[in-house]
């Protein structure tokens, strides 16, 4: 890939420069030829750097060229398959050499893949209809190359301020990784999530198959159901109660649980028609939210409700994307922000997504505040994995057109538990 895209950057220097013009790095590393290239590569890599490829994507889209962006944005659905004789051969590893000898029938051909892992469908002998999680050979040994390498692209494409300190994320970004490929982990959160909605039947979780389940593989059940944005097509009654379960069970989990599923991806979402339950899928990415961070987040909200700006600023300061050095004029803007990002916590009777315009509004602070180069705070990772969530379902509920009434949901869930009232 290094060499592909280094004879790219040679080839399109030349070209410019004999057009007489004088070529940043950086334009000659974006260009489509090497973003195409770059995209195919971590297609085949899969793993961490495919799961980093990913993440760029979705999160800065419109600080990319409009090629690598659209390239990018290819990968969350561009996951290659494994052949059948490395399913075999995983499987082999995990099960033992009679494992075919469980099932009445095993399905080779996938019915998703993903960044680290695809999913077969299978059916055990004593009648269980399984889906079957199965991890690519070898990501959780590439985790720490892949990420630094990916990061190495970032930092040459002149993408990242020069005296911005990465190393932090990086760090939290493998042991993410290294989580997320730890199966027996999920499997454990998967079934802990089970028990803490155990009063909620509104939501449907797959059981999870202990007996059958490795660091490599997870087996749970087999949930039917349809894609998330099929929704689009039922009643706005429908799309507003399906996204208000959503936003309410994310405050159960921030405030509640202090147990949060960080990963915002369309993808872990479905919905089952007949019975009308929301369907959720993968817990590789669950994190715990500490209390400090719960109760600061909690603040925070309080005092956008009530437009308190003395008081978000401290709930801000107390989460760390701002502090002490940061100058008045960096504070003002990160506030405003956090004022737009809770703009919809603001709305009496309910916020309309669909009429919303919130994302550009948002998109447009960042990237004006990204650009001042004196400004390189980082918060942290639990704080930016909490914003990532609330954003990727600000998308959903954008997707699907609804209407919900958050100040309501948060109302009730900051105002209820005693321990969030200090």
């Amino acid at each position: 890939m290094a060499t592909g895209i280094a004879g790219g950057m040679m080839a399109e220097g030349a070209r410019q420069l004999a057009l007489g013009k004088r070529p940043r790095v950086s334009d000659l590393l974006l260009t489509p030829a090497n973003a195409r290239r770059l995209a195919e590569q971590l297609a085949k890599l899969r793993g961490a750097a495919m799961k980093v490829g990913q993440l760029i994507s979705m999160e800065s889209g419109d600080l990319l060229p409009p090629a690598l962006a659209e390239i990018l944005g290819r990968l969350r659905e561009d996951a290659r398959a494994m052949p059948k004789a490395q399913v075999m051969q995983v499987l082999l590893a995990n099960w033992g050499p009679e494992w075919e000898k469980q099932f009445k029938h095993f399905s080779f051909t996938p019915l998703a893949a993903a960044s680290i892992g695809q999913v077969h469908r299978a059916q055990t002998r004593d009648g269980r209809d399984l889906a079957i999680k199965i991890q690519y050979p070898g990501v959780r040994e590439s985790i720490a190359s892949d990420v630094d390498n990916v990061a190495g692209l970032l930092r040459l494409s002149g993408l990242l301020p020069k005296g911005m300190d990465i190393k932090p994320l990086l760090r939290d970004a493998k042991r993410q990784l290294r989580d997320e490929a730890d199966y027996i982990r999920e499997g454990n959160y998967l079934h802990q999530y089970g028990e803490l909605l155990a009063d909620a039947p509104q939501y449907l979780l797959p059981a999870r198959h202990a007996d059958l389940t490795t660091r490599s593989v997870l087996a749970m059940d087999f949930v039917p159901g349809a894609p998330i944005e099929t929704l689009l097509a039922a009643a706005q009654t429908e799309r507003d109660r399906v996204m208000t379960l959503l936003f309410a069970l994310l405050l159960r989990e921030v405030f509640e649980f202090r147990l949060v599923q960080t990963d915002p991806n369309f993808a872990n979402y479905r919905y089952d028609n007949q019975s009308r339950r929301l369907v959720l899928l993968d817990f590789g990415a669950t994190r715990p939210c500490k209390a400090r961070m719960s109760l600061d987040f909690a603040r925070l909200i309080r005092a956008a409700m009530a437009a308190e700006r003395a008081a978000m600023q401290a709930a801000l300061t107390a989460i760390g994307y701002i502090d002490d050095s940061t100058q008045d004029r960096h504070c003002q803007a990160v506030l405003d922000i956090a004022t737009q990002a809770l703009e919809p916590f603001c709305a009496q009777g309910g916020y309309d997504f669909g009429a919303s315009d919130l994302p550009q509004r948002i998109r447009s602070q960042a990237m004006a505040l990204g650009l001042e180069r004196e400004f390189i705070q980082i918060p942290p990772t639990d704080a930016m994995l909490l914003q990532r969530k609330f954003g990727g379902l600000y998308l959903l509920a954008i997707r699907l057109k609804a209407r919900v009434d958050l100040q309501a949901l948060a109302t009730a869930a900051l105002l209820g538990p005693e321990r969030l009232k200090g």
